[in-house]
């Protein structure tokens, strides 16, 4: 149902949304022009045209808030757009919460991604704040029927959508954006084109580094927009899941770097900043050209789900890869734990994250409910409040792998990431030499254009490379420990990384969760309020 000036209701995620008489409807758009950096005036937010909205949100305590909201939809943030419906954004500005008058002037700024499995993702559609969509699925793989909440249970939700879509630990649907703006935030929710689009002639569209231009491109409508769009724009927070969360990751690892400015030209966006100030990343599948031998190492001896085993010779080849890789950052573990390396990082990932995930998960319970779940997880030893285990009993606990071998890179390019590095008419690629090579033969080369691409799709570079000065400080990076879809490694590397550099890392795995989970979304909204010393404000 559309939304018009006059009032009507329109179901969004099961919220009752009422419009109400505003100043304006419809788009807001960017207008087009010759490609190039767009002035302000052609990129100029119209701050009168929007929706005024009102949603009943709960909180993550739990309670219900009345928000009144002014809904600004679909506006094009480029001036030289290649495909408007995925190069446009949201706005959701907060107006009224539970009957009192908020001003939204410098409020922090959530800038929330739907992107999943590198697929286009789009708000053109919506109605109302939360509602992007994502037509893949985080990691290119299908999701899991919910298990049984049970304390007994071995509980793994997934979802198959990006930044807006994720579950907490009951199974419950979250969406940050609309927990953002309860909490008095501006929230920017912006589409992006992904790997799947391909035009009349043939041509992929929205491969590589198409997702994370546009994405940046976004940061610059807003940040150009300074005055015009309420909200501080030097407190701009990113949000996303899976694919989504590694496009956070870059966001916030690539800042201003000069390497993207050439495709950013070409869609003619903003003259501005693209910087970020935090990231929020939630099981972010990154660093593609390493992570088939990061998973390898991590679930190499795990069976698939009919039972069998993958091949042992490609397995124990990629994790060699892994461990020359591991070896070449010189990352030393949080906490004091040393360099990390292929031999140590089980004992790391044990101590850091896993112990102190299942001791979180059963100091919660009831004394009843933790011992029905021990009695049913015997390889964990409770002691003085602390859970123990192995790494092998872990990785016996988790269970199934989700993917074959290669995980990322796959030897029929059949992955969704051999799709992301198609390029015009080609669907998919190789990226990695040893997937190439197994295929083409031992003298095989990557394409030319690959290493540029590649680097710019990845956050690790920015960080441990050439550190970049315009990167993030905060960064918020969580997963749960049954989520196969990527190598534990991958955000515990980026973690390691961040905090090397002396930036501010929040990061946690939770305990039984699978793909997608976000078992703490109130406190990301709080995170958010002391990182950028945000006090509310009524008028």
């Amino acid at each position: 149902m559309g939304i018009g000036a006059t009032a009507g209701v329109a179901a969004a995620g099961g919220i009752a949304l009422t419009a109400q008489a505003s100043s304006g409807t419809g788009a807001a758009s960017g207008g087009s022009g010759a490609a190039g950096a767009a002035s302000s005036d052609a990129l100029a937010f119209d701050k009168d045209t929007y929706t005024t909205l009102t949603t009943t949100i709960t909180d993550a305590d739990g309670a219900d808030h009345e928000v009144e909201y002014r809904f600004h939809k679909a506006i094009t943030y480029v001036a030289a757009p290649v495909d408007e419906k995925y190069q446009c954004l949201n706005v959701s500005v907060p107006v009224r919460i539970d009957g009192t008058a908020v001003d939204a002037t410098d409020v922090p700024i959530l800038f929330a991604n739907s992107v999943g499995g590198y697929m286009p993702s789009s708000v053109a559609d919506a109605t109302g704040v939360g509602g992007g969509v994502a037509t893949g699925m985080p990691g290119g793989g299908a999701p899991s029927a919910s298990a049984s909440a049970s304390p007994s249970s071995s509980a793994s939700v997934e979802v198959a959508s990006g930044g807006n879509g994720m579950v907490n630990a009951q199974g419950g649907m979250v969406s940050l954006p609309k927990l953002a703006l309860a909490a008095g935030y501006v929230v920017v929710e912006p589409g992006a084109r992904g790997r799947t689009l391909v035009d009349a002639d043939g041509t992929y569209y929205g491969v590589a580094p198409a997702a994370i231009v546009d994405l940046k491109a976004a940061v610059r409508y807003v940040r150009s927009n300074k005055g015009r769009i309420p909200g501080d724009v030097d407190r701009i927070v990113s949000s996303g899941t899976s694919a989504g969360g590694a496009l956070s990751s870059l966001l916030g690892a690539s800042g201003d770097s000069p390497l993207y400015d050439k495709p950013l030209a070409a869609i003619g966006a903003a003259d501005a900043s693209d910087a970020i100030f935090a990231t929020g990343a939630w099981c972010p599948i990154t660093d593609l050209e390493h992570a088939d031998g990061a998973y390898e190492w991590n679930w190499g001896s795990n069976p698939t789900s009919s039972g069998s085993t993958v091949d042992q010779a490609v397995s124990k080849e990629l994790r060699s890869q892994f461990a020359e890789y591991q070896a070449s950052l010189r990352l030393k573990g949080l906490n004091g734990f040393g360099t990390l390396t292929a031999r140590n990082y089980d004992e790391y990932l044990v101590r850091q994250y896993m112990e102190p995930s299942a001791t979180r998960y059963l100091a919660a319970l009831s004394d009843a409910d933790r011992t029905t779940y021990l009695a049913a997880n015997t390889f964990i030893t409770w002691s003085g409040g602390r859970a123990r285990f192995s790494w092998a009993d872990f990785l016996t606990h988790v269970g199934a792998r989700k993917k074959s071998t290669p995980a990322f890179d796959a030897f029929d390019l059949s992955a969704g990431e051999n799709n992301l590095f198609g390029k015009g008419t080609t669907k998919a690629r190789h990226f990695t030499l040893y997937s190439l090579r197994h295929e083409n033969g031992g003298s095989a080369r990557l394409d030319s254009d690959l290493p540029a691409t590649l680097h710019l799709m990845n956050p690790m570079p920015f960080l441990t490379e050439k550190p970049n000065p315009h990167r993030t400080k905060h960064w918020w990076i969580r997963l749960g420990t049954k989520d196969s879809d990527t190598s534990h490694t991958v955000s515990a590397n980026l973690a390691a990384a961040a905090n090397a550099l002396g930036d501010e890392v929040d990061h946690l795995y939770y305990w039984d969760e699978g793909h997608g989970a976000n078992a703490d979304p109130g406190d990301f909204i709080k995170w958010i309020a002391r990182i950028t010393n945000h006090t509310p404000k009524t008028k």
